[in-house]
């Protein structure tokens, strides 16, 4: 064998408990300005996706009040049309007759009440003297 591939084979066994590490300054405060970067844009991106699922939190609040105030305005047509159709003359005249047992006035009975006009103020060029 060859002198040189034979140091190759031998294991070296080398004990570097006496080296002290020396802390590089530059490199730690590196490390530390980019950390504070991370810091602000991960905080930068947590903030953008909180505003945006409000934003969409909120569109899904806004579409389930339009359509809930669809079905209320809907609800309020029809207690509006039962409203006119119970109060129809015609309606009011019929349960009278029928279930109360009234008859229509004949024209010897019915009073009418007319309205008395006011009568119209005097000028204002009349003023009362003393």
């Amino acid at each position: 064998m060859d002198k040189g591939t034979f140091e190759y084979e031998i294991r070296k066994d080398f004990r570097n408990n006496q080296i002290v590490r020396e802390v590089d300054e530059r490199r730690l405060r590196d490390l530390w300005q980019s950390l504070g970067i991370g810091i602000v844009l991960v905080v930068a991106l947590l903030f953008s996706a909180w505003q945006h699922f409000e934003l969409l939190r909120h569109g899904y609040r806004l579409e389930q009040m339009q359509r809930d105030r669809a079905a209320e305005s809907d609800i309020n047509r029809h207690l509006r049309l039962e409203m006119e159709t119970l109060r129809a003359p015609q309606r009011i005249e019929k349960l009278a007759t029928e279930r109360l047992g009234m008859v229509a006035p004949g024209d010897n009975e019915a009073v009418v009440l007319e309205r008395v006009a006011p009568s119209v103020p005097p000028a204002k060029s009349v003023v009362a003297a003393r």
